[in-house]
């Protein structure tokens, strides 16, 4: 059985304003107060983990310990079929250090070397960690297709080559509720409220 979440303050570990934004957005109806790392000055642990779950819970466990409160990590990325599963874990490196996804985006492109409709996954990995090291993981995708060029300005990351299926445009030219509704994050998040905040 997971652990209830019972605090009044949750801790968002992540310095990723458009990630922020979203998970802020996922715990609106939960009245929690929400912080990010980046606002409590929290240092950014460097991923060593393999998997998504990995990472998730490294940054998750040093929010924790490092606010005092409980802390949400997620680790996502992007993982393109005919690249074996790349970038992946390494999805916001392939941006570089100034985390300009244009560039991370063209490289996808480049490497595929003209694949017709090249399917990926957006997967997404939550971790709930509690100062005394406890944590629960969660996991969720969503499949689509890969669009050259980018298109659309609402998403961030690699948003505006993503076309989840069923759907006819990016995630970058979604509302951002209806992104919502579909997203791995989302996928991923509704299983943690299911565990930790029903």
């Amino acid at each position: 059985m997971a652990r209830r979440f019972a605090d009044t303050t949750l801790v968002v570990a992540s310095h990723n304003a458009g990630k922020m934004k979203e998970i802020g957005d996922l715990l609106t109806p939960f009245k929690v107060s929400v912080k990010s790392a980046g606002e409590l000055n929290l240092p950014e642990p460097e991923e060593t983990g393999e998997t998504f779950i990995a990472n998730a819970k490294l940054k998750a466990l040093a929010s924790a310990r490092g606010a005092n409160f409980p802390a949400l990590a997620d680790d996502s990325g992007l993982c393109v079929y005919d690249l074996g599963g790349a970038p992946g874990i390494y999805s916001a490196r392939w941006a570089g250090p100034s985390k300009d996804f244009s560039v991370a985006m063209k490289r996808i492109e480049d490497e595929l070397g003209g694949a017709q409709e090249p399917r990926a996954r957006f997967v997404c990995a939550l971790a709930l960690a509690w100062p005394d090291g406890h944590c629960e993981t969660f996991e969720g995708e969503v499949r689509g297709t890969l669009v050259f060029p980018p298109r659309g300005e609402k998403g961030f990351g690699y948003d505006p080559i993503f076309i989840p299926d069923g759907h006819f445009i990016t995630f970058a030219e979604m509302d951002p509720a209806a992104k919502h509704e579909i997203s791995h994050r989302a996928n991923a998040f509704r299983l943690l409220v299911d565990a930790c905040f029903q």
